[in-house]
């Protein structure tokens, strides 16, 4: 996998990629529409990070590539690459359950704060990426 070089791009399956951690630099892309809702992004080596209207969506560290990005009111799920491990936090539903599925294995069940945050750490070789499911669990 390799860096999104235009920072922020629609996909044709109606997916977001973005992100690109080999740059030096703090570089950023705002005002990005996408099925109604305006993205900005902020990437480089140390971090990556997403937002949506405004609100925190997606932040990694150090900075990452993530492909296919799609949210759902159950699911988000991408590809992420990076330089090597990486540790990602995603904005979801305040105090709920979620199933995290590295490469469709499980990770285990997990938290969200009251915020609605929740941070996953995924071991990686140097630009080697994986998949990323997370799923939120029935009440």
């Amino acid at each position: 996998m390799a860096a999104v070089k235009e920072l922020l791009r629609a996909e044709n399956d109606g997916t977001l990629s973005f992100g690109d951690y080999t740059l030096g630099s703090k570089t950023k892309k705002e005002n990005y529409e996408f099925e109604g809702d305006i993205y900005k992004v902020k990437t480089f080596s140390e971090i990556t990070k997403l937002e949506k209207n405004g609100l925190f969506v997606y932040e990694s560290v150090p900075g990452s590539a993530v492909e296919n990005f799609r949210e759902t009111d159950r699911e988000v799920s991408f590809a992420v690459s990076a330089k090597g491990d990486v540790q990602f936090t995603l904005e979801l539903e305040p105090e709920s359950e979620y199933e995290v599925f590295i490469d469709d294995v499980s990770a285990g069940k997990m938290n969200t704060n009251l915020s609605g945050k929740l941070s996953v750490s995924v071991e990686l070789a140097e630009d080697a990426g994986a998949q990323v499911k997370v799923v939120k669990c029935e009440e």
